[in-house]
């Protein structure tokens, strides 16, 4: 993650993350991507099932029941592994995970044994008693799917109604006060929708939104096409650093955070450069706290039925099943080759990414990308907009 607001409008300074020690156990949510200690967050799909037909899936959801999902004392045995092993948050998603009845008791689960719990959603589930569950059981965010405004969102979710159903949910989780995001993942097809995505933000008194960069993977992989061409993306990502300028030049507090794609951290730090020396040395600093892509390292994926992932993206390569194997021990047994070369990408990747003078920062960006269009896990990212000399390539 980038935070785009942290960085460029200076809502977070390096010593924010300085004073805590640095260490997961100890710094609160918006501050862990500069941990020092990485201990994974985890995304575990409790279900693959879900009620929407989303075009760019990474799960392949479908709306059946499947009988090989982890149960419930599974679920409470892998959330055990994870709260013992230092884990500073469990996201809960899918599929779409509320249509898991146990949800509530899984999430209330995690609570209580210190992790903090939050949900990826569609959002269009969440009923006004939901909702208040979902806050008595201490649920610490809500990530509510959007792709833009109803038309092109109910297009790319594949039901009509979706948008409405998913603004709904959106006011039910207000009106109890649980904090509730945006999540949008940008393609060819929505990237005009960002500026009225910005002003639904703005309008519905929404706190947060996560930019996603495509991945390549599940139905998303069908969308390589129609992925941005490099300099659509770094329009994008100007288009979103000059909104978050202006919410927060008016004194309208949002975080703005782009996801998957590490290049936009250099990218943020030479526009830095231009405009503001002496925060760009800022910012700096925080991007090496931030170091980079953490697939495999600080961020991992339990998928329904069990297997252990680098990310939820990564679904071809698992590690084990915590089925057999606890979470912890398959994480951290370096005897298995890839999962060792993921604890440090940076040896290990080739082409412009190993002459890239960001690499410390960056770490490779996403390999299953790379994977993905070269069929080489260690091949450059092709979604890595920064030209040659940016990149510093003799």
């Amino acid at each position: 993650m980038i935070g785009i607001s942290k960085l460029y409008c200076g809502t977070v300074e390096p010593s924010d993350a300085l004073r805590y020690g640095r260490h997961s156990e100890k710094l609160p949510s918006h501050l862990l991507q500069f941990s020092e200690d990485k201990k994974p967050v985890v995304v575990w799909n409790i279900t693959r099932r879900c009620n929407l037909k989303c075009v760019h899936c990474y799960a392949q959801a479908r709306d059946i029941a499947f009988d090989n999902e982890l149960t419930t004392e599974e679920g409470k045995a892998l959330i055990d592994d994870l709260a013992q092993f230092g884990a500073p948050v469990l996201l809960l998603s899918g599929g779409e995970p509320m249509v898991r009845k146990d949800l509530p008791e899984l999430a209330a689960y995690a609570v209580q044994k210190g992790m903090r719990a939050v949900i990826s959603t569609n959002g269009t589930l969440i009923t006004p008693e939901k909702a208040r569950i979902l806050k008595e059981i201490g649920l610490s965010y809500v990530g509510v799917s959007m792709d833009g405004m109803e038309e092109i969102h109910d297009k790319f979710r594949g039901v009509k109604g979706a948008f409405q159903a998913a603004l709904e949910g959106i006011k039910n989780c207000q009106d109890v006060g649980i904090k509730v995001g945006l999540r949008f993942t940008i393609n060819k097809f929505n990237m005009n929708e960002i500026p009225a995505i910005f002003d639904l933000l703005e309008a519905r008194d929404i706190p947060r939104i996560c930019f996603y960069h495509l991945v390549y993977a599940g139905r998303g992989s069908e969308l390589v096409k129609d992925d941005l061409s490099h300099e659509e993306t770094r329009k994008v990502v100007d288009l979103i650093t000059d909104r978050t300028k202006d919410l927060h030049d008016r004194g309208i507090e949002k975080e703005v955070l782009t996801v998957d794609n590490h290049a936009d951290g250099p990218y943020i730090y030479m526009r830095m450069q231009k405009e503001d020396p002496e925060r760009a040395r800022e910012v700096l600093e925080l991007l090496k706290m931030n170091e980079g892509n953490n697939s495999g390292r600080g961020f991992g994926c339990v998928s329904w039925d069990g297997e252990v992932y680098a990310d939820q993206f990564w679904r071809h390569h698992s590690f084990g099943n915590v089925r057999k194997r606890p979470f912890s021990e398959i994480w951290t047994d370096l005897s298995e080759p890839l999962m060792a070369k993921l604890k440090d990408k940076k040896q290990h990747v080739t082409g412009r990414c190993a002459e890239c003078q960001w690499l410390n920062i960056c770490a490779g960006n996403f390999r299953v990308r790379a994977e993905a269009v070269y069929d080489d896990i260690w091949a450059p990212d092709p979604a890595c907009y920064l030209t040659d000399a940016e990149i510093g390539k003799k």
